[in-house]
Parts: structure tokens; C-alpha cells; sequence
């Protein structure tokens, strides 16, 4: 009977293992998210079944409690024009909503070299655009954002170490085998070679690309984490069946 007892416990027990943590690093202050595959369910959300565009967290926690869904934690999952439409590429469970951009273009979006985050239930990927048109890669979910944080081990060549420029920032990195996602923002303002040295020197990444600055929110409730602001486009979030 404890025999049995135990084995109930553990087919009960969530299987995810994605999570979020507070940390310090460089007298900065940042939240960092784990997802890792194929134990935790990440996903990509733009909009609802009627085309709106869900726009805050609480209306696709609302969306996937329909579904006996919860979410473990959601952030901003790409750049989006004033519509919210996505900036660049964005693939949701194999379908596009729009495509891969390659040309040079203003703001940090286009402060190449830029790339696309990739995943699906196998792997995460993050590949410079220009190499992820090549490779002609098909993802189950995909945002391109701009600028590569880190690249093949190596800071973006454009940022300055003690640069000016400080926002809130929030951005994805990946670990060398592909089965890690780190989902890190920042909770304070912070220059960009700050940032991506957190990826480099603090998680060991090679690879991260930035997400959004000052509109980046996190949702956590595990860490009682929910933040608020204005409708913003993609969302990456882990879910889960609700207990």
C-alpha cells in the first residue's frame, strides 16, 4: 500500500520544471525564467480564437483557463508595431503571421546583427537571420528580434561597456545543448553590454537575443510577479494543466 501510495504521489506530481528567480549581478537587479524541454509545454500566443490580439497577460490566462490551463510564467515574446502585429518573423505552432525580415532598418530591431528565436518540443534555437534564412529551418514557434545579445560566445561588437543608454530590458538566451531557455529582465535600468554580460559571464550563454526594452513585463504568479502596463503583441509563456 505505500508502495502504491507513493507511485500516486509522483503521477500526481506537475511534471514541469520551468521557474523563475531574482537575482544580482553587477549591482543590477534581475528576474530570470528557466524553461526546459521537453518537461515544461512553452508556447507562443498572439491572439484568441476570433483574431484579437490578447494584449495583457491576464486575457490569455483568462483565454487558457478555458482550456484547464495555468501559467507558470509569461513575459513579451518580440518586437510589435503600434497595431501589436509582430515586428519581423512570428511563427505560432507552425503557422506564420508574418515573415523573416533580412534588410537593415532603424531602431534596435535593426541594429544587426539581429536573429530569430526557434523552438519546438525537441530543441531551442537562436540563430543570426541571415544563417536562419539560410539553413531554411522550420519551427513550431518562432519571434525575430533585434539585436543578438550574444553571439557564438562573443557581446554584440556595437555595445559599449559603460554606454549611457538605460532602459528596463528583457531578452532570451539559450544553453549549448538546446534543451535550456533563460527568459531574463531586468528591474532596473540597464545599458546593453550590462545586459548581455549577464547572459555571457553570469549563466555561461552563447547565444541571447534581446526581446524589448522598457515595455518588458513578467508575469510569475509562483513568485507573485504580476506586472502591468499598456496591451503589448507576442507573449511566450510556459503552461500547464491546472492542478
Amino acid at each position: 500500500m505505500k508502495v502504491f501510495v507513493f507511485i500516486l504521489v509522483l503521477w500526481l506530481t506537475p511534471v514541469w520544471s520551468a521557474e523563475c528567480q531574482d537575482f544580482k549581478f553587477q549591482e543590477a537587479h534581475f528576474t530570470a525564467c528557466t524553461a526546459k524541454i521537453p518537461e515544461d509545454d512553452i508556447r507562443l500566443f498572439l491572439q484568441n480564437k476570433t483574431g484579437k490580439i490578447f494584449g495583457q497577460f491576464q486575457e490569455l490566462d483568462n483565454f487558457l483557463k478555458e482550456q484547464d490551463l495555468d501559467i507558470i510564467f509569461a513575459t513579451n515574446g518580440g518586437m510589435y508595431h503600434a497595431d501589436r502585429s509582430p515586428v519581423g518573423m512570428y511563427v505560432e505552432n507552425f503557422k506564420e503571421f508574418s515573415p523573416l525580415i533580412t534588410r537593415d532598418g532603424p531602431g534596435n530591431f535593426g541594429l544587426l546583427p539581429n536573429g530569430v528565436f526557434c523552438f519546438s518540443k525537441k530543441e531551442f534555437l537562436i540563430l543570426e537571420t541571415k544563417k536562419f534564412a539560410r539553413r531554411k529551418i522550420q519551427c513550431q514557434y518562432a519571434t525575430q528580434s533585434g539585436p543578438l545579445l550574444v553571439i557564438d560566445g562573443k557581446i554584440h561588437p556595437k555595445f559599449i561597456k559603460d554606454g549611457t543608454s538605460k532602459f528596463i530590458r528583457s531578452g532570451v538566451g539559450i544553453s549549448r545543448d538546446g534543451s535550456k531557455a533563460i527568459f531574463l529582465i531586468s528591474n532596473q535600468a540597464v545599458n546593453f553590454h550590462n545586459f548581455a554580460s549577464t547572459f555571457l559571464d553570469h549563466f555561461k550563454i552563447d547565444n541571447a537575443l534581446y526581446l524589448d526594452g522598457n515595455i518588458s513585463r513578467l508575469y510569475s504568479p509562483k513568485i507573485n510577479r504580476i506586472d502591468f502596463g499598456f496591451d503589448i503583441g507576442p507573449i511566450v509563456a510556459v503552461v500547464a494543466p491546472t492542478e
